[in-house]
């Protein structure tokens, strides 16, 4: 598998992680706990791994020369939650032909 694609799945595992900690730990932290401080620092650290995870798509399809239809499932991925963990175990089954 090409190091392009490693990083990218290394990051679309951290940027799910940290959009699953935003939606189940701080927004709640945030409304029910009135805590709003842990969204504005988990919302940066979302917003910097989502950056780079888009950044990193874009790498790895052009690199990998993967169809429109790869490259709109994983930026989709990253809107839905466990969507990058999902993405990121059909790329190792499937390294090739993933989607």
């Amino acid at each position: 598998m090409n190091d392009i694609v490693t990083k990218f799945r290394k990051v679309a595992v951290l940027e799910g992680w940290s959009f699953v900690v935003l939606l189940f730990i701080a927004m709640p932290l945030k409304y029910i706990a009135d805590y709003p401080v842990v969204v504005k620092y988990t919302g940066w650290v979302h917003g910097v791994l989502f950056i780079l995870y888009v950044g990193l798509l874009i790498l790895a399809a052009n690199t990998e020369k993967w169809n429109t239809r790869k490259w709109v499932i994983g930026f989709l991925a990253a809107w839905i939650p466990f969507g990058t963990f999902w993405l990121d175990r059909k790329i190792q089954k499937e390294p090739k032909n993933w989607a």
